[in-house]
């Protein structure tokens, strides 16, 4: 799922909120993207988007003190999930996450809507530890899941990062989306077998195994 307003459409889908928002870092999105929480605007949205405020909340405390925290949680979560792919040991990162999720997150309410219908809002005007804590329980209830835990994969898509949690029949799922990096994967494969340079047994492009000599004529 993919949701967003004017210059950042986020994307909703790696099974667990602590590894969507691992997907905004630097190496974590589509090619060519840099840093996606770059300030408290943008900050403010993806919580919003994140639904971990209701639309329409007042963040007016979010900062760029925010938006720090949120980054350092972000990479002490991606380390983590790293350290269990097989990565480096992520030293230090299991106490920041255990230590931000003991805060105690917003609590929420239901209300009456303009149209009278019940929505969702908070009983507090939300803080930054409390927001910090949701995503850093999520994290927690993720790592502590055996089959959760089991199922975390690394998208295998050229130049993409992202982490997901792989639910398929099987476990056979390759990318953190099969409309994005799955199908930018399909259109790399046709175009290598019907540009003439397939590999190997296919036709070689001009050059390719060194420049091009002369032959003189009536030389086969």
């Amino acid at each position: 799922m993919a949701v967003g307003r004017g210059a950042r459409m986020w994307r909703f889908d790696a099974g667990r909120i602590c590894l969507d928002l691992v997907a905004t870092e630097r190496a974590g999105g589509v090619p060519g993207t840099g840093e996606q929480l770059d300030g408290p605007s943008h900050l403010a949205q993806w919580l919003t988007d994140a639904r971990l405020v209701p639309p329409g909340t007042e963040l007016d405390a979010l900062d760029d003190a925010w938006v720090v925290r949120f980054h350092e949680l972000r990479s002490a979560i991606s380390r983590l999930m790293a350290a269990q792919l097989g990565g480096p040991p992520a030293d230090g990162a299991l106490e920041q996450v255990n230590s931000l999720a003991s805060g105690a997150p917003p609590g929420p309410r239901a209300v009456r809507g303009a149209d009278g219908d019940l929505v969702r809002a908070l009983s507090a005007a939300p803080d930054c530890a409390g927001l910090l804590a949701v995503v850093a329980r999520d994290a927690v209830d993720l790592l502590t899941d055996p089959v959760a835990r089991s199922a975390l994969r690394r998208c295998q898509g050229e130049d993409c990062h992202r982490l997901y949690l792989d639910t398929s029949r099987g476990g056979r799922r390759r990318w953190c989306s099969g409309e994005v990096c799955g199908n930018r994967e399909r259109v790399a494969r046709h175009r290598r077998r019907t540009s003439g340079t397939t590999g190997a047994y296919g036709p070689a492009a001009p050059g390719a195994f060194g420049p091009e000599k002369e032959i003189p004529p009536g030389v086969e």
